[in-house]
């Protein structure tokens, strides 16, 4: 794993982060990299917008030095806050979360991720930034399309190193940079659960008959479950990515290794909502059917190796089967309050499509009732 850099801040004029990519000036990246490398002066700095930036806004950053010693490459990743101040407001808390993982939890883990340069937040979170490594030639996973069993093997196994490092660790009950209840708060869940009915309602409104009659049932049982389901097996736990599937996957060209992306959705609960998340979106229902086994134990081999002892292989997969809820909840609610796009729109609908489908093969539904 690359770890995080160092927590040193530092600031642009008048005592700002940069807030749009004006603002990332020679001066204010050479600042920064100055906690790498304090002889660094940068020259010039090419700024190129990545991505849609519905939540965050992500630049490709080409740097030219005047001087700078051997640590520090031509390129990097710049995140900043959304440049829609509106959504800035609403996904603050994401930001907090992503520097608290990348400033608290990143360097205790196994798990692949960029190398982080300098993260930095004030102003409650509305004012971030995220300078990482630029993973090229790595390729981002395709949500639609959907990944082959070699890329879930290697996506499971490096979960493995999220979650096993820290599996049950009390210091997670004191971790705050988390965007969903922990186990022992009862009442977010419980509100969590009623956000989640209104998102599905929404969901289904927005997406306006895309979705199968089954799948509809399916998502509002789903729903009215998630405040209870939230807080089944709650001596089992350990730090969450929340979001993790294709999208969020860089895979490099080796095909023997990837790097995780996009911590602002970091959470503490049951470490299997990850895999059954990952595992249920990736696939269509078939091809799912035929790989889960292999996958959850694949995952379950990589915690023993990561030191975890008295689970058994039946209560994982068990744990794989509960959490399966982790996909339409997490689907509706990044999907009923955001802006629609016609990619955004197929993949929610072909996410919701698989993960309606996991949930009823499972017999996931009648299992969560039976533990409540």
């Amino acid at each position: 794993m690359s770890g995080s850099g160092p927590a040193d801040t530092a600031t642009v004029t008048g005592g700002r982060l940069p807030g749009t990519p004006r603002e990332v000036t020679p001066e204010w990246l050479g600042s920064v990299l100055a906690a790498t490398d304090d002889q660094v002066i940068v020259d010039a700095v090419e700024i190129t917008p990545v991505g849609t930036g519905q939540t965050a806004a992500t630049y490709h950053l080409a740097v030219r030095y005047r001087r700078r010693g051997a640590g520090l490459p031509d390129t990097f990743v710049l995140k900043l806050p959304s440049q829609d101040l509106t959504v800035r407001d609403r996904v603050a808390l994401g930001y907090r979360s992503e520097h608290a993982f990348y400033t608290g939890v990143a360097e205790s883990t196994e798990i692949p991720v960029p190398r982080c340069f300098h993260c930095e937040i004030a102003d409650e979170g509305r004012e971030f930034v995220l300078l990482l490594e630029d993973l090229a030639p790595a390729t981002q996973g395709d949500q639609i399309r959907g990944c082959g069993l070699a890329d879930a093997l290697l996506a499971v196994e490096a979960l493995a190193g999220l979650h096993g490092p820290g599996w049950c660790d009390p210091k997670w009950a004191e971790f705050t940079g988390t965007v969903m209840p922990k186990p022992a708060d009862a009442a977010a869940a419980t509100g969590l659960g009623d956000v989640t009915k209104l998102a599905t309602a929404t969901t289904v409104e927005k997406l306006a008959g895309r979705l199968s009659a089954d799948d509809v049932a399916t998502l509002q049982e789903a729903a009215d479950l998630v405040g209870a389901w939230l807080m089944l097996e709650p001596d089992r736990f350990g730090i969450l990515h929340g979001d993790y599937r294709l999208d969020n996957l860089m895979f490099h060209p080796d095909g023997d290794r990837l790097t995780v992306v996009d911590w602002q959705t970091t959470a503490v609960g049951m470490p299997a909502r990850d895999l059954a998340y990952f595992i249920g979106t990736s696939f269509e229902p078939a091809v799912r059917a035929e790989y889960e086994r292999e996958l959850v134990d694949a995952y379950h081999r990589a915690l023993t190796e990561h030191g975890v002892v008295g689970y058994p292989a039946d209560e994982c997969w068990d744990d794989y089967r509960i959490s399966v809820l982790q996909m339409p909840m997490i689907t509706t609610l990044g999907f009923a309050f955001a802006a629609s796009t016609e990619r955004g729109d197929d993949m929610i609908v072909t996410m919701l499509e698989r993960g309606c489908a996991a949930i009823r093969d499972l017999g996931s539904l009648d299992l969560i009732r039976g533990r409540l």
